[in-house]
């Protein structure tokens, strides 16, 4: 009779091999995401910088907004039809780089926490893809941060694990800051042949828009601290809540322009990902079953 850690090996076995033999059609669904995943950036920044420039059709949003604006469009639910597909790639993909590993972050307890991160990205962009693909939107994410947080703060020790959560957002919004001032996004790239002629300008884009991201994740991090402070769910956010406080604190149209024009550029990055990200889920696959082999 197998042990448990045979039963356990095996099944992971099983799953590289077939994450194997799909490998093209997921690479696909992986770029297809982070295409998805630019147009809602880039419909937020557009919406916001509409919004600072007071012109109609402005607005201060997040990405179930940016969904609601893409319906309305001509064709909106065929584009939410694709915009959901493509979603639901980035989602798989999450899961891929959290449970094989294919990125090799390891079992460190760094490691662990990215692929325990990446796991949590891949329900959050699931939620969304049904929500594009069901064309039901529905309330802001500002909107449903604030009503589990308020289930957060009724359990016992509920302000500490707020807190914390807080703490976590301002860690990740360090970490996006840090890959913008250092540039280390471009070890993801293959710019090699043609594209190595849009190196700067990839850099660049890559750069201002990561570090606009950051600059909202911070927000939304001290958003939580508040909250566990005070004691009060009102005082959490999502992205939506942290451009309008952006926009109503001193100088508040200048920043958010800065920031709208920020995320749009975060938009196209996720383009360029899309196109120029090394995404390798064959090779991953294979060199963890050879792992694998090597240890039995």
């Amino acid at each position: 009779m197998p042990s448990p850690s045979d039963t356990i090996h095996a099944a992971q076995q099983l799953a590289q091999d077939r994450v194997g033999q799909a490998a093209p059609a997921l690479e696909g669904l992986a770029r297809l995401g982070y295409a998805g995943k630019g147009v809602l950036y880039l419909t937020i920044g557009i919406l916001a910088l509409l919004q600072a420039a007071h012109r109609p059709g402005g607005a201060v949003t997040d990405q179930r907004g940016a969904m609601t604006s893409i319906d309305h469009l001509p064709g909106g639910a065929f584009l939410l039809l694709l915009l959901g597909i493509g979603l639901a790639g980035y989602a798989i993909w999450q899961v891929i780089r959290s449970l094989l590993d294919p990125e090799h972050q390891g079992t460190a307890p760094h490691g662990l926490v990215k692929r325990a991160g990446y796991l949590l990205s891949a329900g959050s962009y699931l939620a969304l893809a049904i929500a594009a693909t069901a064309r039901t939107p529905g309330r802001t994410t500002g909107a449903q941060t604030r009503d589990w947080t308020a289930q957060l703060l009724h359990l016992p020790g509920g302000r500490i694990l707020v807190g914390l959560i807080g703490v976590a957002v301002l860690v990740v919004a360090a970490n996006e800051l840090r890959l913008a001032v250092t540039a280390s996004f471009m070890e993801e790239m293959d710019l090699s042949g043609p594209g190595q002629a849009r190196r700067k300008e990839v850099e660049r884009v890559g750069r201002v828009g990561i570090a606009a991201r950051a600059v909202v994740f911070a927000v939304i991090g001290w958003f939580f601290i508040q909250a566990a402070w005070k004691a009060a769910s009102s005082q959490a956010g999502g992205l939506s809540d942290a451009l309008s406080s952006i926009a109503a604190g001193r100088f508040g149209s200048l920043l958010l322009v800065l920031i709208a024009a920020g995320l749009v550029l975060y938009g196209v990055y996720c383009g360029v990902l899309a196109v120029y990200r090394r995404i390798h889920i064959a090779q991953g696959a294979q060199s963890r079953a050879d792992q694998g082999q090597a240890n039995t």
